[in-house]
């Protein structure tokens, strides 16, 4: 095994040990005092009403799709931005290639957007 790695073993165990300790101590001193209260859902301030189980509709799942979808290519973005100026003086074959990258993002967005899947009614 590499010496290396000894560091990171040691302290993974003494993460793992204090997490242990943590849940070890709130399980014996922490107090149990159940109620009907207490055993309730309780769900962003408001009392549950109905069943859980309801179906949303296909279109709240396509536009979380698409934000998460965005907002990951996004990602990609950063690191570009990062080294942009050392880039520039490599050669333009990198902002030809994010020109390219962004023109694809607009394309899928007008898309979107032309098929309406944007619109909330």
């Amino acid at each position: 095994m590499p010496l290396e790695i000894i560091p990171i073993l040691a302290l993974l165990l003494v993460v793992l040990g204090v997490v242990g300790a943590i849940y070890l101590l709130t399980y014996l001193l922490g107090p149990r005092r159940p109620g009907d209260v207490k055993l309730s859902p309780y769900e962003s301030g408001k009392e549950p009403i109905g069943d859980a189980r309801i179906r949303f509709p296909i279109r709240f799942y396509l536009i979380a799709m698409l934000f998460v979808l965005f907002d990951i290519e996004l990602v990609f973005f950063y690191p570009w931005a990062v080294v942009y100026r050392k880039l520039l003086s490599a050669g333009s074959f990198i902002l030809i290639e994010m020109v390219i990258f962004i023109a694809l993002l607009l394309i899928g967005y007008v898309y979107a957007w032309k098929r309406g899947a944007l619109q909330w009614d």
